[in-house]
């Protein structure tokens, strides 16, 4: 009898939860089971850097050679089309199997993290373009040594450049759809990889499904390049256009071949509870404007509480975010803030409360445990509000709980877009634990705004010293000095250091002529000469708060490696806050560094002093 659609199956009937079925299926993933596999292996990838990524992109292209290989070579042993294919799947065996980034394979897990807006869309293009680009060498280095190894004979060398020269032959139109029926089957792989429970069943279906790509004439992208490169190689042909003709028209195959099999068929096949596990649960999807434009990527960079809303960013208003670990005792770091923000029409300060949360979050009383955390934070957070009140400032509080600590300061201030992010820093702080997913030099070498690092606990800003020799760090100095003396009534000194004391004249020129075009032309100005630390120590004795600037090697970045080696910010006695503003580092600098910037500016000076005192005036007169 027919079942109607309100009847219950019939391993439900009794079975409260479905438990009668799982103990039938209990050897078969359900399309969501395996779907979850897909995402959670796609969070561990994306998260990657970029040297593992390229490198097993690398070694995926090698093992695109050996399947290269072994069909020239059997092909040319024998007429029938059935055994010259034979082993032409073992290359993608050692990838499946051994674990290496194929692009093709890349067409499923990490569309499907962001189809769940966990992973931003120039996060998978990113990642698809890094193991694209060491498929490519490898299988380029293999056609190389193929070429010039006398690997092939004479025989097998024509046969390897016929399967290139077809290639290039077929219409651009019946390369796409065969590469898309290629790009099908891979990603088809994929999935049933992850269905799998045993290497044997995993072995099998790579090899048959990998068998069907050279029997159905179809084309795969990494094979095409490596046949492309031997043929140019081999017969001295111009490789341009045939990567046009014949590579591009397969690449776009297999994308979208790879990709409707998870919009298509897997996607839209899994129920509303695909992500309802541990792993995911209560995750924070990225918002619209994060997945379209948006450099965040992975569960582990989605915060398990955000209380950040969304907002429109009004160009005319000054905010500074104040990402904080211990509201009880950085009061004084929101205090600097609210005076900063308080010398612009339109200041706005933005206190976010950055909670450590465990790698394992814990499901159990899982909204109860929020809702405390949150009642908690917000408690935690009414002096911060109350410090806004007292300086007449506009102040927002959210609350955050994140696996990561560091790295979600770098997230909060692209997601809010400050144009100041103001934060503490101590040896014992959440924020010099720096757990990040990538390398903290990558993290930091783009800063998106303007950095203030306070090292101290009292920020008292009555007497300043700021110590300079130009640069876009010391700019960045020289505002928050000039809003304090707007605002708190700071005295500012500035200093200058040469290395000889017959430069003292032309420092002090130098430094005049620096304070007046950073309007600050009412400072005093010291100028000292020798040891350049010794001579901050010797100034800040009598103040209350020592400015620096980053050097040419970035201050963030060498904070949280603990290679800043400055001594002077542990012998001086009054707070230290270190600036570092964005700058533009091309690839050659973040590859070799930055050329150290001139640390004698006043040398420029000299001649000027010296016409000075010719004519019998003071030398340090402006």
């Amino acid at each position: 009898m027919p079942r109607t659609t309100d009847d219950p199956p019939p391993a439900d009937r009794d079975a409260p939860d479905g438990d009668h079925v799982d103990d039938v299926l209990q050897d078969q993933l359900s399309t969501d089971q395996v779907y979850q596999r897909v995402v959670a292996d796609a969070d561990h990838e994306v998260t990657s850097g970029v040297r593992e990524l390229f490198f097993s992109g690398l070694a995926a292209g090698f093992a695109i050679t050996v399947t290269f290989l072994l069909y020239a070579s059997v092909t040319a042993t024998t007429d029938a089309k059935f055994l010259g294919v034979l082993l032409y799947p073992l290359g993608f065996v050692y990838i499946i199997i051994g674990g290496y980034q194929l692009y093709t394979e890349n067409t499923l897990p990490p569309v499907a993290l962001t189809l769940e807006r966990l992973a931003s869309v120039p996060t998978l293009f990113r990642h698809w373009s890094i193991v694209l680009a060491g498929n490519f060498l490898g299988g380029g280095l293999g056609a190389l040594a193929l070429a010039y190894g006398g690997v092939f004979d004479d025989a097998t060398a024509s046969v390897a450049v016929g399967f290139a020269e077809k290639g290039i032959a077929t219409p651009a139109t019946d390369l796409f759809f065969k590469a898309a029926f290629a790009g099908l089957i891979v990603a088809g792989v994929v999935w049933i990889n992850f269905a799998a429970k045993d290497t044997i069943s995993r072995l099998v279906v790579v090899y048959l499904a990998f068998l069907a790509i050279p029997m159905g004439n179809l084309y795969h992208v990494v094979v095409s390049f490596t046949e492309v490169v031997y043929l140019a190689l081999v017969a001295g042909v111009n490789p341009i256009p045939a990567l046009g003709g014949f590579v591009l028209p397969v690449l776009l195959g297999n994308t979208l071949g790879g990709i409707l099999l998870v919009t298509v068929v897997n996607y839209y096949q899994t129920s509303d509870e695909r992500l309802q596990i541990e792993r995911f649960r209560n995750v924070r999807r990225l918002s619209l404007r994060e997945w379209l434009a948006g450099s965040l990527a992975g569960r582990s960079y989605v915060p398990v509480i955000d209380t950040v809303e969304e907002f429109v960013r009004d160009p005319d208003t000054y905010r500074v975010l104040v990402p904080i670990a211990n509201p009880r005792t950085e009061t004084a770091v929101v205090r600097l803030a609210c005076q900063l923000a308080s010398g612009h029409p339109k200041g706005k300060v933005h206190v976010v409360h950055v909670v450590q949360a465990p790698r394992r979050w814990s499901t159990g009383g899982e909204r109860g445990k929020q809702d405390r955390i949150k009642r908690e934070s917000e408690r935690l957070l009414e002096d911060a509000r109350r410090i806004g009140d007292d300086r007449d400032v506009t102040l927002e509080t959210s609350t955050v709980v994140t696996p990561q600590s560091f790295e979600e300061v770098f997230t909060l201030a692209r997601r809010t877009s400050p144009d100041l992010v103001t934060m503490n820093w101590d040896e014992r702080g959440l924020w010099n634990s720096a757990r990040a997913e990538r390398p903290l030099a990558e993290l930091t070498n783009r800063l998106p705004c303007d950095f203030l690092v306070a090292n101290g606990t009292d920020l008292d800003p009555s007497r300043i010293v700021l110590p300079t020799a130009g640069g876009p760090d010391s700019d960045l100095t020289a505002e928050v000095a000039r809003a304090l003396a707007d605002v708190a009534d700071a005295d500012v000194e500035l200093l200058h250091v040469v290395s000889d004391a017959a430069d003292e004249p032309a420092g002090e020129a130098f430094l005049r002529d620096w304070a007046a075009k950073h309007d600050l032309a009412d400072a005093r100005v010291t100028v000292d000469s020798g040891d350049v630390e010794d001579a901050i120590v010797r100034a800040a004795a009598d103040g209350t708060m020592l400015m620096l600037g980053a050097t040419e090697q970035g201050l963030l970045s060498r904070l949280v490696q603990d290679s800043l080696h400055l001594d002077v910010v542990d012998d001086v006695d009054c707070s230290v806050l270190l600036a570092e503003r964005p700058s533009e580092r091309s690839i050659r600098e973040r590859l070799f560094g930055a050329p150290v910037r001139d640390r004698h500016p006043a040398r420029a000076f000299r001649d000027r002093v010296a016409d000075v005192g010719d004519d019998g005036a003071d030398a340090t007169e402006e």
